[in-house]
C-alpha cells in the first residue's frame, strides 16, 4: 500500500509503500516515555520503499536494553515522532501510523510488550466521550 506521510508542521514529509497487515502497538516503557503516552503504534518499511521528501529529521539515539541502538527520527520544529530504526544499518523504519495521510485505513493487527500495558487501557469503552474538547 502506498501512504504518504508528514510532521505537524509539515516540515517533514515521506512516502513509502507498507504491508497494512504489520501496523502494531508497542506498550514497552521506552514507547510510552518517547510519545508521551500509553503505547506507540507503526508500521515497518524496508529502506528501499522509503523516500523523504522534504527535510531532515533530527535523530536522538537510544541504546535499548539489549545493547541495540535505536535511531528515534522527529521533527527538529514541531518534535512530531517520524521513525524509529537500527542506528548504525537501518533497513527498515518504523513508521509512526499517527503521522501517515492514510492512518484511518491502518487499525493495528498485533500488540507488543503487552506486560507493560497499563492495566487500564482496554477499559476506556465507558469513558465519558465528547466529539471536541
Amino acid at each position: 500500500m502506498k501512504v504518504n506521510g508528514h510532521c505537524h508542521c509539515e516540515a517533514i514529509r515521506y512516502q513509502a509503500k507498507i504491508d497494512p497487515q504489520k501496523v502494531s502497538i508497542c506498550h514497552c516503557t521506552d514507547c510510552q516515555t518517547l510519545t508521551g503516552t500509553v503505547y506507540r503504534v507503526s508500521v515497518p518499511v524496508a529502506a528501499e520503499h522509503f523516500e523523504l521528501l522534504a527535510g531532515n529529521p533530527k535523530i536522538y539515539v537510544k541504546t535499548a536494553d539489549s545493547g541495540n541502538k535505536r535511531a528515534q527520527a522527529f521533527c527538529g520544529e514541531c518534535g512530531t515522532p517520524i521513525y524509529a530504526a537500527d542506528a548504525e544499518n537501518p533497513r527498515y523504519f518504523a513508521l509512526r501510523v499517527g503521522t501517515l495521510a492514510q492512518r484511518a485505513e491502518l487499525p493495528a493487527k498485533r500488540q507488543i510488550w503487552c506486560q507493560s500495558a497499563l492495566p487500564w487501557i482496554s477499559d476506556i469503552g465507558d469513558i465519558a466521550q465528547s466529539d471536541r474538547g
